[in-house]
């Protein structure tokens, strides 16, 4: 149940068997539908504001797929009940000139994974309607819902050849002994037998299953024939832990699988982050490694329009699982490689290519915002087709319609069409309009503040709604995680800075070193180099930010989670009486016990530059010398301390070493544990309890 644990919606656990061949009427489901209200109570309407309870209101676009002749797209909307504690995803349709969505489906069931048939005739789909996750379809008007499959155990996720006829779907297979097997004697024993790494990974425990891609037939809404093309595989594919089904392309002929996979296991796993993109022949069943001159991630391959062509996103450096992701192409005719995006010092992100087999859309982060592009793969010519303060998560093209998906600071996620030729974009949904009618955010601004280096940092200042320059504020450094990860125009369900101001403060948030967006030299110089000029890019900011006539600098706080969590940690022995109140989420605490502990160890071998017992490496020494368990006795500042049973990520140790170290020095401190969290705290009631938390701790030492 791994892939179900990580990621509820978008990958769920299949176990498909190739026999399964029956087409099954339209199902009566008898389940009670989930209640929802989005509806703002007067209280929230009269005070205006964002609050964590109308945060769970939010509807939240997630998967899209345009029709094949870009007419109408098809996309899922999760709501949620909070009284519930849990929430649902339905199907909706809506056209692209514009118009409402129609609602296809209803709150018994959640949907996930739209697809559409070649001919535009029907939208295909996983839905739990039957009680398990299995393949559905649908008219666009809402007529002849159909279940497609129906086998024991979770559809994952699934695509359909291009003209239809078959399909491939990842059904996990049961490749290394358990307990249960090596003692069938011994029923209730409960133990885990472990003899190699990677015995947990993020936030579920192996347990002896791996995702294999299954081809089968697809004849009259019949579905067997079906043959394991990773037969003896001890690993996932698509690959842990995203497990995206996008990592998996026909051919347009329909002869040939392209797909993503990083084939190693154990320790070998562990140390690397050599992904390969493989293609199998159908015909042949035969499956060729397409990129073994690389060692660093090969991911996301796709076929041209035509099928001469396969693209995919890759990364030279060997562990840096933040290198730089570059676009190339092989032409299957000649089988020369070409680097399309050399010279560009960006990354590329989600991809789609367009219908004339020569041009590829995609999103790329530049200054801490993300905009679409798009490549000339004969020329390799770049034009960048957007401008403005915000973010493009995804994009496809059908017929003359460019879509994506646009968020901010001040907006979640929605969707629009963009006009290829002048870049301007036309708002096509609102999911969440009555609550922006009724609520104001806070000012966005931006600035940028020299750091100690002699460069030019950006910084993101986020103002309360109402701001009066007149008053003073208290103000919260918001440290980002990652720790290469950007602060571009996001919208978080989580660290959203919108609540953050509705509560009062002014949040800096600093693109110090490490971050994405401002060319690989800004991006890599983190790697080695935690305790370095990163944090003293935090101090920049925030005592540029501090000089303003309406910051409080004696009501100063710190915040942030993972390696922002960490920051937190190492400011806390190191800020010289800068702030009042802490906060660390899932932080790094003790890097010498972090090593040995996380799963993915190509992460700190290449981050921290090696193994504490590597004693001649002077790098990574220097990482260990640094880490904030070392500055402990230094610590005195209350903080407050957040994380969850089940990270293994950063493992829920290293913040109960910090807590305790916090207990026994005397220094004011809370520890919030969620015994059913991972690395994030993604519950409903979970989620408000952690803000209540939160907000209460800040406005005790700072207000």
């Amino acid at each position: 149940m791994k892939t179900l644990q990580y990621l509820k919606i978008v990958a769920l656990m299949i176990l498909i068997t190739g026999s399964s061949a029956c087409k099954h009427e339209k199902v009566t489901n008898a389940k009670e539908p989930l209640k929802i209200d989005v509806s703002l109570t007067d209280a929230e309407k009269s005070a205006g504001i964002l609050t964590p309870e109308i945060l769970w209101k939010f509807g939240r676009i997630g998967d899209f797929a345009l029709s094949p002749d870009g007419k109408f797209v098809a996309f899922t909307v999760a709501y949620y009940n909070l009284q519930e504690d849990r929430g649902i995803t339905n199907l909706y349709v809506m056209e692209t000139k514009g118009g409402e969505p129609k609602k296809l489906t209803d709150e018994t069931s959640s949907e996930s994974a739209p697809q559409w048939s070649n001919n535009g005739e029907y939208i295909r789909f996983l839905s739990d309607k039957s009680g398990s996750s299995q393949i559905w379809q649908i008219k666009p008007n809402g007529d002849e819902l159909v279940q497609l499959s129906s086998i024991d155990g979770d559809v994952n996720g699934f695509n359909f050849s291009p003209d239809g006829t078959k399909l491939v779907y990842s059904k996990d297979v049961k490749e290394v002994d358990q307990a249960s097997d090596i003692y069938p004697d011994m029923p209730k024993a409960n133990v885990r037998i472990i003899t190699d790494l990677m015995y947990r990974h993020w936030n579920y425990w192996e347990d002896g299953k791996f995702g294999h891609l299954f081809i089968a037939d697809f004849n009259n809404g019949n579905i067997g024939n079906a043959i394991d093309i990773n037969e003896g595989e001890k690993w996932d594919t698509p690959m842990a832990t995203s497990f995206d089904m996008s990592e998996i392309q026909w051919s347009p002929d329909g002869s040939k699988i392209v797909y993503a996979s990083k084939k190693l296991y154990g320790k070998e796993y562990a140390l690397s982050t050599n992904a390969d993109i493989y293609l199998y022949d159908l015909n042949e069943k035969t499956t060729v490694d397409l990129t073994t001159d690389n060692k660093g991630y090969d991911r996301y391959p796709k076929f041209s329009p035509k099928g001469d062509l396969i693209s995919w996103v890759s990364q030279e450096t060997p562990l840096y699982e933040s290198d730089q992701k570059r676009l190339f192409v092989l032409d299957l005719n000649t089988n020369k490689k070409t680097y399309l995006t050399k010279g560009f010092d960006q990354d590329v992100d989600f991809y789609s290519w367009g219908e004339d087999n020569n041009t590829i859309f995609f999103v790329s982060g530049v200054k801490a915002t993300v905009q679409l592009y798009k490549i000339n793969v004969e020329t390799t010519a770049i034009n960048k087709l957007t401008e403005g303060v915000h973010d493009y998560i995804a994009c496809q093209k059908a017929g003359d319609v460019l879509l994506a998906e646009q968020m901010s600071m001040s907006m979640a996620p929605e969707l629009f069409t963009i006009d290829e030729n002048t870049g301007e974009a036309t708002q096509l949904t609102f999911i969440n309009k009555d609550i922006y009618n009724n609520i104001k955010m806070g000012e966005v601004r931006e600035r940028w503040v020299k750091t100690t280096d002699g460069k030019e940092m950006q910084v993101w200042v986020i103002l309360p709604p109402n701001f009066d320059e007149s008053k003073k504020y208290p103000a919260l450094l918001y440290c980002e995680g990652g720790p290469q990860s950007t602060v571009s125009q996001f919208w978080s369900y989580r660290w959203n800075f919108q609540i953050m101001a509705a509560n009062g403060y002014v949040i800096v948030a600093p693109n110090r070193r490490g971050l994405p967006s401002f060319g690989q030299e800004w991006n890599r110089q983190i790697s080695g180099d935690y305790s370095g000029q990163n944090i003293k890019d935090y101090l920049s900011a925030i005592d540029n930010v501090k000089k303003e006539p309406w910051v409080d600098e004696n009501r100063l706080g710190c915040i942030g989670a993972s390696y922002g969590g960490y920051s937190v940690f190492y400011l806390a022995g190191h800020h010289q009486h800068r702030f009042k109140a802490f906060i660390a989420h899932c932080g790094m605490y003790n890097l010498e016990s972090f090593y040995p502990q996380t799963e993915e160890t190509f992460f700190p071998t290449f981050d921290l530059g090696g193994a504490p017992w590597d004693t001649d490496n002077k790098v990574a020494q220097r990482s260990y010398a640094n880490s904030p368990h070392k500055f402990v006795k230094n610590w005195d500042t209350p903080i407050m301390i957040v994380v969850g049973e089940h990270d293994y990520r950063i493992p829920y140790t290293q913040s109960l070493e910090a807590f305790g170290a916090a207990q026994l020095r005397g220094i004011p401190s809370k520890l919030l544990f969620f015994p059913n969290e991972t690395h994030f705290v993604s519950k409903p009631q979970d989620a408000v309890v952690w803000q209540r938390e939160f907000f209460g701790w800040l406005d005790k030492w700072l207000k």
